[in-house]
């Protein structure tokens, strides 16, 4: 009999932000597919999410893709279930009002790598900076791109696993990063996020290095923090074809920025400054082009009569896509 690997992987109930977990189930004669793959427990009270006492909680796998780093295995995103079936308190995947998968989501996930001996971005001198920002955004050459193999083999891994990863590039600050993914249905986007993630952290292991998801790891210096930027759209901003459409959708915005703040990520409020290319934190605004604004509307939105998508730039690097893409999903639908 072959024996495959599957690696379960969830989120933990660590706050502020959730972290990664997982763990291997050995199957033999594995079909490979989703719904052969049986639902899993695991200890809740040691990942924050129960008590000792009354301490399973259930992995309901939601998605499968090859593991193209280890031999005969698979990697499987799964929510977290309270003993009796119902979503736990920290599934934000179960939150996600999409059933026909009508919205369609690209998230732009920016993190810098991060040296554990400095505990500063990796490319940083010991006991200082490097030049100032300008040169890395996109940069080619040592002194520009720091960790390179590192995110080239983490796109070369994602995308042997079937992730929708449409590109990478070196970001504004030193040792700062991004991968975009696209997908149809918020539930997928999310999913394919955390895999990505969870691919980026083990993929790390083997360089020694860590992955920093806070959105404003420098503090407030002159160097820009990391967003998880949501570019959504649904059928009605697919096909308007009105100038009027998009500000009705825009203007539903205004009146919830605290709930949309509340899952947008935490330690948000360092990063969304008003500086940086970033709207401030307590307001909203949006504009055509405008990467000051908390929501841009694409010039490629506009030239194309009005029919696209828009970009939400307030997200975190630390953010949720499960309960950032819910709210920003139930705003859409209060504007209809």
């Amino acid at each position: 009999m072959s024996a495959s690997k599957l690696e379960y992987i969830w989120l933990d109930g660590t706050a502020p932000t959730q972290g990664l977990r997982s763990k291997t189930k050995v199957l033999h004669d594995f079909s490979g597919k989703l719904e052969d793959a049986p639902i899993w427990s695991f200890d809740g009270s040691s990942t924050q999410q129960a008590v000792g006492n009354s301490s399973d909680c259930l992995l309901k796998p939601v998605a499968i893709y090859s593991d193209p780093a280890r031999v005969n295995a698979y990697l499987v995103m799964t929510e977290v279930l309270n003993a009796d079936g119902t979503p736990h308190e920290t599934n934000g995947r179960a939150t996600i009002d999409d059933h026909d998968n009508d919205f369609w989501f690209g998230f732009e996930q920016e993190y810098f790598l991060w040296d554990p001996e400095t505990n500063m971005p990796y490319g940083f001198p010991v006991g200082g900076y490097p030049a100032p920002q300008g040169p890395y955004y996109c940069g080619v050459g040592a002194d520009k791109a720091f960790g390179r193999d590192l995110v080239e083999e983490h796109l070369d891994i994602c995308l042997e696993a079937g992730l929708n990863v449409e590109g990478i590039n070196a970001e504004v600050a030193a040792g700062q990063w991004e991968f975009q993914i696209f997908a149809k249905g918020a539930d997928e986007a999310g999913d394919q996020i955390w895999v990505a993630r969870y691919l980026l952290e083990r993929t790390a292991e083997q360089y020694g290095l860590t992955i920093n998801w806070h959105p404003k790891p420098l503090g407030n210096t002159d160097w820009n923090g990391s967003g998880m930027h949501a570019n959504f759209s649904n059928s009605v901003l697919r096909e308007a074809g009105s100038k009027d459409i998009y500000d009705k959708i825009c203007d539903a915005f205004a009146p919830v920025v605290k709930e949309h703040m509340a899952v947008y990520g935490a330690y948000n409020e360092e990063r969304l400054t008003g500086k940086h290319e970033t709207a401030a934190h307590d307001e909203f605004s949006y504009g055509v082009s405008d990467r000051g604004a908390s929501i841009r509307i694409p010039i490629a939105t506009v030239e194309n009569g009005w029919k696209g998508w828009l970009e939400d730039r307030r997200p975190a690097s630390n953010a949720d896509p499960y309960t950032a893409a819910a709210r920003i999903i139930k705003t859409v639908k209060s504007a209809s």
